[in-house]
């Protein structure tokens, strides 16, 4: 009988299969987490229009909120992509392909939700504050959107590449 190769693990003790399954069910609750906030700032947009005061808006600030509302329909359709593509996979044999699409899917989704956040914030500024003030307050969160959410999990990649060797669990 040909002796097995033994595949050394890091981590967790868990077969492939396992860590597929385990890593669709974290994709799916990331995606749960991100649906809620696109569906709140998308209800939002969304009602603008029948406010008294929409009508106020110049040229530019509803060319912003078109591109929000856009932005918002989108990012929901980038984060209902991986349902409808375990839907048509399901049962198939392809759970990598499923869980490496869907982290790429939900990539761009944070993509996404981060323009939304950017868009909307820059409008509400801008509309109540003055154009220089939108403009501010949206440098002011792509800035602060890069640092927390592409800066910070670098660094601790990182770090935890240096503190405790190689910890690869995912």
């Amino acid at each position: 009988m040909a002796e097995q190769e033994q595949v050394p693990r890091i981590g967790r003790n868990e077969s492939t299969e396992e860590r597929m399954d385990r890593n669709w069910m974290e994709l799916i609750q990331e995606l749960r987490v991100l649906q809620t906030g696109v569906q709140i700032l998308g209800g939002f947009l969304l009602t603008l229009p029948f406010q008294s005061r929409f009508g106020e808006l110049d040229d530019w600030q509803r060319g912003l909120y078109l591109f929000n509302v856009m932005v918002a329909a989108l990012t929901t359709v980038l984060i209902v992509i991986p349902v409808s593509v375990h839907r048509r996979l399901f049962r198939r044999g392809l759970k990598a392909t499923l869980v490496s699409s869907a982290d790429v899917v939900t990539k761009w989704a944070l993509g996404g939700v981060a323009l939304l956040i950017v868009g909307s914030a820059t409008l509400v500024f801008d509309f109540t504050a003055g154009r220089a003030a939108g403009i501010v307050a949206g440098g002011f969160i792509v800035l602060t959107l890069l640092l927390l959410v592409v800066g910070m999990p670098l660094w601790l990649y990182r770090r935890g590449m240096n503190g405790n060797g190689n910890t690869k669990e995912e």
